[in-house]
């Protein structure tokens, strides 16, 4: 536990100019005692840990001093062979990067860690796209992921339903989602969801062309590197964007009374965020009835959806309404209670 310790904050102090005692306490979870202790120890292993002193004094290492991998262990080294999924590092021309990677931290682990990688690559593997879906690699991503990471403006050509329109795109990020590529871009001031697949055409301001007239500039021209906001957090941003897409789903609304079971069951065969919300509601409202029983007010896609998901209750929902849906419901239960007479 101490090695692992003080072997982070050896990295802590490589990847920084000087941190104080306060910092690499709180980075360590330890307290300023201990990180003192531990820089003692280091300085008397050779490690060239220097404190200045005063109130803007810290820790920090001298003579461009740094370490190699070794103190990787098994678990970490294979954690660091899975950390990107290898069909997408394709998809955006980045598997002879990425292949040269592997090979460098493989050249710095110690020995008898070196087939982490093979091991790693025989227990696990993520398979990104979804069922009964053929994936298509968009002809237009690597350009795409090129300008994503060096923050190149694009301007780009794409489809909307039946209009080919243009834009000028300042490119945050991309997302894989069930086998398809989108682009989380700024366009005009304002964040949005792109899928990679629309795009006909792609130029990037350096030069490269991706579709369309070969050398043709967009009318907006020019445009090279762009300032990140370093506030913008993709993760964030596309699970904030992912629920509204979600909910703009639910445009209608049905009654179901569920017994105990069913509360439990209906996330899983219905909208999960909608579903908790519903019982949620229910719940802080009039709560169960006399036998168990909840009432929810749920949010769905529509009426035939409803019927597809709901079926999946069985006897522990009952749909109140709307009443066409609930005489569909009924008529089913008929025909299947005439089918185990």
């Amino acid at each position: 536990m101490r090695a692992a310790r003080l072997i982070k904050m050896v990295l802590l102090l490589q990847a920084r100019p000087s941190m104080t005692g306060p910092e690499l306490a709180q980075e360590l979870e330890v307290s300023e005692r201990t990180v003192a202790r531990d820089v003692l120890s280091l300085s008397e292993a050779g490690v060239p840990v220097y404190a200045d002193r005063g109130r803007s004094g810290g820790y920090r290492l001298i003579g461009g001093y740094r370490t190699r991998l070794t103190g990787l262990g098994r678990s970490e080294a294979e954690a660091l062979f899975l950390s990107g999924v290898p069909s997408a590092l394709r998809e955006m021309g980045l598997a002879d990067a990425a292949s040269a990677a592997r090979l460098k931290v493989s050249a710095a682990l110690l020995p008898e860690l070196r087939d982490a990688a093979t091991g790693a690559a025989q227990r696990f593997h993520l398979d990104a796209p979804a069922w009964y879906q053929e994936p298509r690699t968009p002809a237009l991503l690597p350009a795409v992921a090129g300008a994503v990471r060096d923050d190149r403006r694009i301007t780009a050509r794409y489809l909307r339903k039946d209009t080919e329109v243009e834009r000028q795109l300042e490119p945050y990020g991309l997302v894989l989602k069930a086998g398809v590529w989108y682009l989380a871009a700024r366009a005009q001031g304002d964040f949005r969801v792109y899928r990679v697949d629309r795009f006909t055409a792609v130029d990037v301001p350096d030069g490269r062309e991706g579709g369309g007239e070969e050398g043709a500039e967009g009318p907006t021209g020019g445009g090279g590197r762009f300032i990140r906001d370093e506030a913008f957090d993709l993760p964030a941003f596309w699970a904030e964007r992912a629920a509204q897409f979600a909910r703009s789903l639910l445009r209608e609304e049905v009654v179901v009374r569920l017994s105990a079971h069913g509360v439990r069951r209906l996330p899983h065969v219905t909208e999960r965020a909608a579903a908790e919300e519903a019982i949620d509601a229910a719940r802080s409202g009039d709560g169960p009835d006399a036998q168990g029983r909840l009432t929810v007010r749920l949010a769905v896609e529509s009426a035939e959806v409803a019927y597809a998901q709901l079926l999946g209750l069985g006897p522990e929902g009952e749909v109140l309404h709307p009443p066409a849906l609930r005489e569909r419901f009924a008529a089913a239960a008929r025909r299947t209670a005439a089918l185990y007479a």
